[in-house]
């Protein structure tokens, strides 16, 4: 997949491949959201592989041309909107809802740049308020998968609880053995009584190199990035 990216900003990383990994365990057709979808990358892979009806909802609006601009290129049909996702107002229910969120909290340095300042800090998409939003946009059996900064886990089961979002699935990220976790990955669902499944841990690296796991992951995903200005 060719996916064009801000010359200068914020750029999809591993994460976002991790999640489009991850997420394929869970469903295999239907509506699909993605929230923030900066360039478009999960959103699109997941179209690629899968037979989905997808809807891309970005704050940002150079990040949503980026969006248009990639589903054209790859020849998917993705409805892009530029608009917050919690002012985002639609009669429609979705099956699945999946983002790579702004996550990084306030106690860490912040970027300068307001591109990438919106794109990675919680502070633009509070947890509390992206949860109850995701939950009311779901179907009643409806799946919402994302991942997070594992430091905030707490607050997050706490706002999957009280919109009534059980948590399924949850895989911490690490980036080699021996180090602490960097990412959460999350599958929560409604009206689920499912108990929750602790997945082992996925590790970026071994010793210096990219895991065996890591390795199969992006070349499952075959991304090919183009940096460029866009009008």
């Amino acid at each position: 997949m060719q996916l064009y990216q801000p010359e200068k900003g914020y750029c999809f990383n591993s994460d976002t491949l991790f999640l489009y990994a991850f997420a394929k365990n869970f469903f295999s057709k239907g509506k699909v959201l993605e929230v923030g979808s900066g360039s478009g990358v999960l959103g699109l892979l997941l179209a690629r592989d899968l037979p989905i009806s997808l809807t891309q909802v970005e704050k940002q609006e150079t990040f949503a041309k980026f969006s248009t601009k990639n589903a054209q290129t790859n020849a998917i049909e993705s409805q892009v909107i530029h608009q917050d996702f919690l002012e985002y107002e639609t009669q429609e229910k979705y099956d699945v809802i999946i983002s790579n969120p702004p996550f990084y909290h306030g106690g860490v340095m912040k970027s300068e740049d307001e591109m990438r300042h919106t794109a990675r800090y919680n502070e633009h998409l509070p947890i509390a308020a992206f949860v109850k939003k995701a939950s009311k946009l779901l179907t009643p059996r409806g799946h919402f998968i994302f991942c997070y900064d594992p430091l905030l886990v707490q607050e997050l089961l706490v706002s999957l609880a009280n919109e009534k979002l059980t948590l399924e699935d949850i895989r911490f990220v690490y980036p080699k053995e021996g180090k602490m976790a960097t990412l959460v990955m999350i599958h929560a669902r409604k009206s689920s009584k499912s108990l929750a499944k602790i997945h082992p841990p996925l590790y970026a690296f071994e010793n210096d190199e990219h895991s065996r796991e890591a390795k199969s992951i992006y070349k499952m995903a075959k991304t090919h990035s183009i940096k460029c200005k866009i009008n």
